[in-house]
C-alpha cells in the first residue's frame, strides 16, 4: 500500500533503505536515519543505507529505542514498512546493556585524574544466563575471572574483552563516566592568522555537535566520516573548542603533525608554546600535543614494551583525536582500550579497512556520529568535481611469457610495472598543460624511472623528512607543477592546488587507498579534478581495478574505461 509517493525512503525487508535524493524531504530523511543506518552506496540518484546489528547497537548507545526507529521510517517511507522489522529491532537492541562494564568497588574512582584510573573492572549482568555464556566463552577465558559480582578483568584487557563480546553478539554498555581532563581555553578565530575571514561550514558544525552532543552518556565520543578536502581537521578543532580541554592528537606522519599545528595556529587563538609536537625528531608535550602513530607504536624489540605509551599519561587529557582513524595500528588499539573514560574523536574519509576490522574502530573509538555523501559536498562546491578514468593498455610483448609463468603476487607486480605505462603518463602530463599533477604508484623502481622521464621530483619513504617538507611546500607554491610520489603521500598531505592524479600502480585494489588518492585532488578549486588509473589489459590488475572501480561508483563518481590506442 502506498503511504506517500513523494516521500524519499523505500524500506525493504532485508533491512536496506533506499533514499531518493531528488525528493524535497531527502535531507530530512537522511538526518533521521543516520543514527541507526550505515551509508553503503551513494551514486547519482538512489543512496543505499543498511540497518545492521552494529548500527542498531550504536543507536541504542546514543539513547535511541526501537520505536524511535520505526517512527523515523514511517515518517519518510514511500511504501508501508515491511512487517516484522520492528520486532527484529527490539530483539537486537535489547542485547545492548545486558552486559555492563563498571569499576570494581575497591578500585580508584574514575572521577580522579587519568593516571589514577582503576586497574580492575567488572563485567556484570542481571541475567544469569548471560553470565553463564560469558563464563563458557573460550575467547574470554584468558581475560576474565569469575567473582561474586560477575567477572573481573584488568584495565589493560578492557578493549580485548569488549571486542570478544561483540563477536558473540553482546555489545557492552560501558558505564564509566568521562574524565573531565584539564581545562584549556580554546577559541576559534573569526579571521585566520592571515587575516582571511573564517567560519565553520554547516556540515563541519553539525559533525562536531553530533560527537559532543549534550556531553552526557552516549556522547562525547565517536567517528566523523568526511571526504578528503572537506575540512576534517576543522571538525577536530571545533570539537576541541566545544570541550575546552587538553587534547592529544594522533596522526599518520610528521608532515601531518606540522599541518595540524599550522591549522591550530591559523584557526584558533592557541599560541605555539601551548602546542607540543611528539615525533621521532622532537618530543615536546603541551596542553595540545600532536603525535604520530609510528612513534606511539614503536618499541625497541619485538615483544617488548611500548616506551612512548607514557604520552597517554603525561597529562590529564580530556580529548584524544585519531586522525585517519581507519589506520589505527594494533598497539594503538591496545592503549585506546585503556582510555575508554576519555572523550575520543575519530576522523576519516572512509571506515573501510581491508582487514575487516571496522568493528574494532566502532568498539574502541566509538560509533559513527556523522557521515555525508561525497557527491553532496561536490554539488555544493565544498570539494572539487572529479572525473575518474581507467585507461587499459596491452602488456608489453617482452613481459607476456614471464607473466604467464609467474606466481599470483608476481603477476600483479609485472602487470603494475608494465613499461608501456610511461608513454601514457607522458601523454596525460602533456594533455593537462599547466595543471598541478601527481603521479602516484606502489613500486619504487617504476616511480624512479618515471621521475627521470618526466624530470620531476620523487618522494618515497626513503626521502628524508626535511626534504619531503621542502618539496611539498614548493609544490604548494607552484614552483613546479609535477611530482612523483609513493604511497607515503596517500594520507594527511595537504596539496590544495593538485587537480590531476595519475595512478600507475596500487595496493592490490585497496578501496581505502583509492579513497585517499582521489582525496589528494578534491580540494575546492577553480578547475575540475581528473583521476586516472592505468591498468594492464587481460591481467590480474583488471580484477583489482574492478574492486576500486566499484568503490568509486558507490561514492557517486562517474567512472569510465578507455582502451589505449597506440
Amino acid at each position: 500500500m502506498v503511504i506517500d509517493p513523494l516521500n524519499p525512503l523505500i524500506v525493504q525487508g532485508d533491512r536496506t533503505l533506499l533514499l531518493d535524493v531528488h525528493t524535497p524531504k531527502a535531507e530530512a530523511a537522511r538526518g533521521a536515519i543516520m543514527p541507526f543506518a550505515e551509508l553503503e552506496k551513494s551514486p547519482e540518484h538512489i543512496h543505499t543505507y543498511r540497518i545492521t546489528p552494529l548500527s542498531l547497537w550504536n543507536a541504542a548507545s546514543a539513547g535511541f529505542g526501537p520505536q524511535d526507529i520505526i517512527t523515523a521510517l514511517r515518517t519518510y517511507t514511500r511504501y508501508e514498512v515491511p512487517p516484522g522489522i520492528g520486532a527484529g529491532f527490539s530483539d537486537t537492541m535489547a542485547r545492548y546493556g545486558k552486559i555492563r562494564l563498571v569499576a570494581a568497588p575497591s578500585s580508584v574512582s574514575y572521577t580522579k585524574v587519568l593516571p589514577e584510573l582503576p586497574e580492575e573492572l567488572l563485567l556484570v549482568s542481571d541475567d544469569p544466563a548471560v553470565l553463564k555464556e560469558i563464563g563458557a566463552a573460550q575467547g574470554l577465558s584468558r581475560y576474565v575471572s569469575e567473582t561474586a559480582q560477575g567477572f573481573s578483568l584488568r584495565l589493560s584487557d578492557r578493549g580485548s574483552v569488549k571486542q570478544e563480546l561483540i563477536k558473540l553478539g553482546w555489545p557492552v554498555k560501558d558505564e564509566a563516566p568521562f574524565v573531565p581532563g584539564e581545562p584549556l581555553d580554546i577559541r576559534i578565530r573569526e579571521r585566520s592568522a592571515g587575516g582571511i575571514p573564517f567560519t565553520l561550514r554547516h556540515y563541519q558544525r553539525e559533525a562536531a555537535q553530533a560527537v559532543v552532543g549534550n556531553q552526557g552518556p552516549g556522547t562525547g565520543y565517536g567517528v566523523v566520516v568526511l571526504p578528503c578536502g572537506s575540512g576534517k581537521t576543522v571538525v577536530g578543532i571545533s570539537v576541541m573548542a566545544l570541550l575546552q580541554t587538553n587534547t592529544l592528537i594522533l596522526t599518520t606522519n610528521t608532515i601531518a603533525v606540522h599541518q595540524w599545528i599550522g591549522e591550530l595556529l591559523d584557526k584558533t587563538e592557541l599560541t605555539r608554546d601551548q602546542i607540543g609536537a611528539y615525533t621521532g625528531a622532537a618530543k615536546s608535550v603541551g596542553p595540545v600535543t600532536v603525535a604520530t602513530y609510528q612513534i606511539i607504536s614503536w618499541r625497541p624489540q619485538k615483544g617488548g614494551d611500548f616506551p612512548h605509551f607514557r604520552l597517554f599519561r603525561e597529562r590529564a587529557w580530556g580529548l584524544i583525536i585519531y586522525d585517519e582513524v581507519q589506520l589505527l595500528p594494533a598497539p594503538v588499539f591496545r592503549i585506546t582500550a585503556e582510555l575508554q573514560a576519555v572523550r575520543r574523536l575519530g576522523l576519516t574519509a572512509t571506515l573501510v579497512r581491508e582487514d575487516g576490522a571496522e568493528d574494532a574502530v566502532f568498539t574502541l573509538v566509538g560509533p559513527k556520529r556523522y557521515d555525508i555523501p561525497w557527491k553532496d559536498l561536490e554539488a555544493k562546491g565544498w570539494i572539487a568535481e572529479a572525473f575518474c578514468t581507467e585507461i587499459r593498455l596491452d602488456l608489453s610483448e617482452s613481459l607476456k611469457i614471464p607473466y604467464a609463468v609467474a606466481s599470483s603476487r608476481e603477476k600483479y607486480r609485472i602487470a603494475s610495472e608494465n613499461p608501456l605505462k610511461a608513454e601514457i603518463v607522458q601523454y596525460l602530463v602533456d594533455k593537462h598543460g599547466e595543471a598541478q599533477i601527481l603521479v602516484i604508484g606502489q613500486y619504487l623502481e617504476q616511480l624512479a624511472s618515471l621521475a627521470k622521464l618526466l624530470n620531476a621530483p620523487l618522494i618515497t619513504g626513503k626521502t628524508p623528512q626535511k626534504e619531503r617538507e621542502t618539496l611539498y611546500d614548493a609544490f604548494r607554491k607552484a614552483q613546479f607543477r609535477l611530482m612523483v610520489v609513493s604511497k607515503v603521500a596517500n594520507y594527511a598531505i595537504d596539496l590544495p592546488d593538485a587537480s590531476v592524479a595519475i595512478q600507475v600502480s596500487g595496493s592490490f585494489g585497496s578501496r581505502q587507498e583509492e579513497a585517499q588518492r582521489l582525496g589528494r585532488i578534491l580540494r575546492p578549486k577553480s578547475r575540475n579534478a581528473y583521476f586516472y588509473t592505468l591498468v594492464s589489459r587481460n591481467t590480474v590488475e583488471e580484477y583489482f581495478a574492478a574492486n576500486r572501480q566499484q568503490f568509486l561508483t558507490e561514492q557517486g563518481y562517474k567512472y569510465t574505461i578507455q582502451p589505449w590506442a597506440e
